[in-house]
């Protein structure tokens, strides 16, 4: 699938500002937005040995960085003559969620239907969102870019929902891309992807991330300097 990306200076500047417009508030959130998602999954993986990463195929319309509380939206594969009132849920969801929040959609078998277009994630910017995780495809990816929002999805296609998925939920448990993420968990993401962090973990794996992530920064001086990473890693411990 192709990604347009626009000059790598234009993409770092727009998610730079992405960030630093985000609401300020939940220091542990702000935190989040500053390590890298690399070592999010690591401090995940060494403190509770659990896989907290979604699939590779989770990919950015752009590039961009993002972390906020989940609220989750799931939708059931069903053929139905209903319309759009079979998943009025999945914009309630959008109008009743906080700012700074994260939309976590899952489709089942959802890759050749897209879970959003450009009216959603205009309502998701405007309201304000930090981003959207979409287990499934997204569409209309010219205007979702000229928006600046941020969407991870497994792809891009031109199809709709409507009249083939029916709203299950919102705020409820579900596994996105490989992924268990319940409301309120902290989703985090940047160009290697997306993790997650459940609520009640997340101040021992913010402290551990930016441990990881400020000996990673060290280790790059010394590689330079020593040009051996056989003896960054025996004198910091980390790869």
């Amino acid at each position: 699938m192709k990604r347009i990306w626009g000059g790598a200076s234009v993409a770092a500047l727009a998610a730079a500002v992405w960030v630093l417009a985000q609401p300020v508030g939940d220091p542990l959130i702000e935190g989040f937005r500053m390590v890298e998602v690399a070592s999010v999954a690591d401090a995940m993986e060494q403190l509770y040995g659990q896989r907290a990463y979604m699939s590779h195929e989770m990919r950015p319309v752009f590039k961009t960085k993002f972390a906020g509380p989940a609220v989750t939206v799931l939708l059931k594969k069903e053929e139905h003559k209903e319309g759009s009132a079979a998943s009025q849920g999945m914009l309630d969801a959008i109008d009743n969620a906080k700012p700074g929040s994260v939309y976590v959609m899952v489709l089942d078998d959802g890759a050749d239907f897209a879970g959003i277009g450009g009216l959603m994630a205009t309502a998701m910017k405007y309201r304000g969102f930090a981003g959207a995780v979409i287990d499934a495809s997204v569409r209309d990816t010219p205007q979702i870019q000229k928006l600046q929002f941020p969407v991870f999805s497994r792809g891009v296609v031109p199809s709709t929902t409507i009249n083939h998925y029916r709203f299950v939920g919102a705020n409820v448990p579900v596994k996105c891309a490989g992924a268990s993420v319940n409301a309120g968990d902290i989703v985090v993401a940047d160009e290697d992807g997306v993790a997650v962090v459940p609520q009640a973990h997340a101040a021992e794996v913010l402290k551990k991330a930016q441990e990881l992530d400020n000996t990673e920064h060290a280790m790059i001086p010394f590689i330079e300097k020593f040009r051996s990473i056989k003896e960054a890693v025996a004198k910091f411990g980390r790869i």
